[in-house]
């Protein structure tokens, strides 16, 4: 479905033109039209599908069509983590670029003067307050803010909040909203936690649910069955063969986090670690070290992970194997993002070889069981049912020497979905803006990739 079929204003429609948006995502496809009603709605589908443009867009279309109170707030959006906050800021400023929408991030971390400029945003009246519920509890603690006339209240990545501790928090905020007011929620999962909170806090909500959609056929995924004192021997094994850049390591706890990160940087590799003993200010600087690649691996949790949205990751290695197909989905989906191919290798202990299989099952598709380089030993045979005896270990394959991927002779990029040409597009926006501002596409086009779905 086109944007354009949607009944969007024509000013959010001017920044989607500018940024180069045609085509909506499954989830923008069906959430649109139901925040456009004005009904209550939970989204359920995995990080990466475009949810964020999915509740912004018709958010931002009603409040430019007028209606509602000026120097007030009138949405706000709870984020789990101050990083997916930033990114929704970033998106707000891009999609209501041509509207007269002020609005404010709201998140922990920040020095005396970030907190002062904040208080005045909030005293001010910004149409939409972007917010993590510790902070916003402390605005409201102190009487900054006045949620009594919020229109919109939308909760993303509520099973992040929820598995975060946050459940008490959102609970509380919820009692300064007012009783009229549309609520919506986008969760990657639906367990009983969040049906309980969704019928706490919704009215008559419309179930918008999407299947967990299948990697992109770009990741090359492989595996190495291996004893878990093995892999960190075997992660330096993969960097030691080719030098590692842009390469996130996805690990189950903290402790594994820091050990993992510690025994790459005496190792002479370039690394960096996320997780949640550090400060805020600690992991901030993590992340700008690695977007500025002064970092080329980053060593995290998954909790804390959570909304690092970065295009061009090359490789993710799954430490320990994700709890279930929707993780490892979401953890592998870190890399081929916008149009580039990208590498997904899992290490499977003994101990995870039957939910590997589940994963596997899910995904319709074997994935390849590399073996081990030399020198590592045998790994353990993968029998997750029990079945017949393989044994990974020994010498490699010699199309595998010169690097991780493997890639398949046929394999081709011809064939990958292009965006359709908008039939008439520009004529239907004819008399509403100009568009030879240069500066004004460049400002929008940054946007373009991170937001496109």
């Amino acid at each position: 479905m086109d944007f354009y079929d949607l009944d969007l204003s024509d000013q959010v429609l001017d920044a989607l033109d500018d940024m180069n948006f045609t085509e909506c995502t499954p989830i923008q496809e069906h959430a649109i039209p139901v925040i456009l009603e004005g009904r209550d709605m939970i989204g359920v589908a995995q990080t990466g599908t475009g949810k964020t443009a999915a509740f912004l867009l018709p958010i931002l279309s009603k409040l430019s069509d007028g209606g509602y109170p000026e120097k007030a707030i009138n949405c706000i959006i709870m984020s789990p983590t101050r990083e997916l906050a930033q990114q929704i800021d970033q998106a707000m400023e891009g999609f209501s670029y041509y509207m007269n929408v002020s609005s404010v991030a709201v998140y922990g971390g920040n020095d005396g003067i970030r907190y002062e400029q904040e208080k005045r945003g909030l005293a001010m009246g910004a149409d939409v307050i972007i917010a993590t519920p510790g902070r916003l509890i402390s605005h409201l603690s102190l009487g900054n803010v006045d949620l009594s006339k919020v229109s919109f209240f939308v909760l993303d990545e509520a099973d992040r909040m929820l598995d975060m501790g946050f459940s008490d928090d959102i609970m509380q905020i919820v009692k300064y909203l007012p009783q009229e007011r549309q609520t919506i929620m986008f969760s990657a999962t639906m367990p009983r936690k969040i049906q309980d909170l969704a019928r706490t806090i919704l009215r008559d909500p419309v179930e918008v649910k999407l299947a967990v959609s299948k990697p992109a056929d770009k990741i090359v995924q492989s595996a190495y069955v291996c004893y878990e004192a093995q892999k960190v021997s075997l992660v330096k094994k993969l960097f030691a063969e080719r030098p590692p850049h842009r390469v996130i390591i996805f690990a189950s706890s903290k402790l594994k986090v820091k050990d993992m990160a510690i025994a790459l940087g005496r190792a002479g590799f370039k690394v960096g670690a996320m997780h949640s003993d550090l400060e805020q200010q600690e992991r901030d600087e993590v992340m700008y070290k690695f977007k500025a690649q002064q970092i080329d691996v980053l060593v995290a949790t998954d909790i804390v992970a959570r909304g690092i949205d970065i295009d061009d990751i090359q490789l993710v290695i799954n430490f320990d194997v994700p709890h279930d197909a929707e993780d490892y989905v979401h953890r592998i989906g870190r890399t081929a993002r916008a149009n580039n191919d990208g590498e997904a290798i899992t290490l499977v202990s003994e101990k995870d070889q039957q939910r590997f299989a589940s994963i596997e099952h899910f995904l319709e598709t074997e994935i390849e069981k590399r073996p081990l380089p030399e020198g590592l030993g045998e790994g353990p045979a993968y029998r997750p049912k029990e079945g017949g005896e393989k044994r990974y270990g020994g010498r490699r394959n010699q199309g595998q020497r010169n690097g991780y991927k493997r890639r398949n002779k046929n394999q081709s990029k011809e064939g990958q979905s292009q965006k359709k040409a908008r039939p008439n597009a520009n004529s239907r926006r004819i008399g509403i803006r100009k568009r030879n501002n240069s500066k004004k596409r460049k400002l929008l086009i940054k946007f373009s990739a991170k937001y496109r779905g």
